[in-house]
């Protein structure tokens, strides 16, 4: 039931992604080089996309979709600073009590609480009060047929979510190549989750043996690009940084050590780019890369030796970059 509740932890306020959303204030409209460069927005897709990708579709999805959050959350009458107090007051202290989402408290359990900086909280809110968020394609019939047609928590002003869709082709490189690792992110993140949550974390280590490396591929054949992921202590021999990735790999922990937003990396030659996004430490990482018998189960670590025999990758903590995401495309 635990390891179910740790799924809530990225579902109460993050996951988008668009590029022509508008302000929910009466000023000016928001620009889509506004929304890009927006810090909510990246906090949003770097922490929590996984679990809240709008593509899940409504039988498969693991947490309840942000625009669904907004709705249950803001009113016509809710100011923004009343929205961030409210997430801030939620995240602090989660309770059952609390949670304005009683259907999916019950589907996934309360939200456990977690670290996180009340600053990127205050960015993440003002973000989704701000924008009109990403729907599926199921949600709004399904939001109807919920709460009545009409009888939600009123209309919501400037309201124009957008469906899935956007040409990532026309993104700057750095933001291509990151939507690209996030869209990836999402396919193994659902599946991973939804083993979890269905079999537990054993069944969800056999997945990743066995599946992870089909899927990635995948998304590379689906995004026409070279997608994958390398560390400098691999758990899969097969996912061993080289040279160049390896600097990579420590430019992003010298963000880390001084306290520094990691942006993307993007290194071009005439014909072709590579764009690095770091895979930072959360505390779901930790049942399968933290320290051993803390952290991670004695029979989980049994499993994890049985699968791969020259594992490294174990004794993270929370925050640290266990490796980072090389995609390559042509220009």
């Amino acid at each position: 039931m635990r390891l179910l509740t740790l799924l809530l932890a990225f579902t109460v306020f993050f996951s988008c992604k668009d590029t022509n959303r508008l302000s929910y204030s009466k000023k000016n409209v928001a620009t889509a080089k506004d929304i890009q460069q927006h810090e909510g927005r990246k906090l949003m897709e770097n922490k929590c996309y996984v679990c809240h990708s709008p593509s899940a579709s409504h039988d498969d999805r693991i947490a309840p979709p942000m625009v669904a959050i907004k709705k249950h959350y803001i009113s016509s009458k809710t100011t923004k600073e009343e929205f961030i107090k409210s997430v801030q007051n939620f995240v602090k202290n989660p309770t059952k009590e609390a949670a304005k989402m009683r259907g999916a408290v019950k589907r996934f359990g309360v939200m456990p609480k977690q670290a996180f900086a009340a600053d990127d909280i205050k960015k993440i809110a003002d973000y989704i009060f701000e924008n009109a968020i990403e729907e599926p394609e199921w949600f709004e019939s399904h939001f109807n047929e919920e709460r009545g047609k009409g009888k939600g928590n009123g209309k919501m002003k400037g309201r124009q979510n957008h469906k899935m869709g956007e040409n990532l082709k026309d993104l700057p490189t750095s933001e291509r190549g990151l939507q690209y690792v996030l869209s990836t992110k999402a396919v193994l993140g659902k599946n991973l989750m939804g083993k979890i949550q269905k079999e537990g974390t054993l069944a969800a280590l056999k997945f990743c043996n066995v599946k992870a490396y089909p899927l990635t591929d995948s998304m590379s054949v689906y995004h026409n690009a070279t997608i994958k992921r390398v560390s400098d202590k691999p758990r899969n021999p097969k996912n061993a940084a080289n040279v160049e990735e390896l600097k990579i790999i420590n430019s992003f922990k010298n963000d880390v050590a001084t306290n520094k937003d990691s942006k993307p990396i993007v290194v071009a030659s005439s014909s072709n780019v590579n764009v690095y996004y770091p895979i930072k430490t959360n505390s779901m990482c930790l049942q399968c890369h933290g320290t051993p018998k803390t952290d991670i189960t004695v029979n989980t670590l049994a499993a994890l030796k049985k699968l791969y025999p020259n594992d490294k990758a174990l004794g993270y903590s929370l925050n640290q970059v266990r490796g980072i995401w090389n995609v390559s495309f042509s220009k």
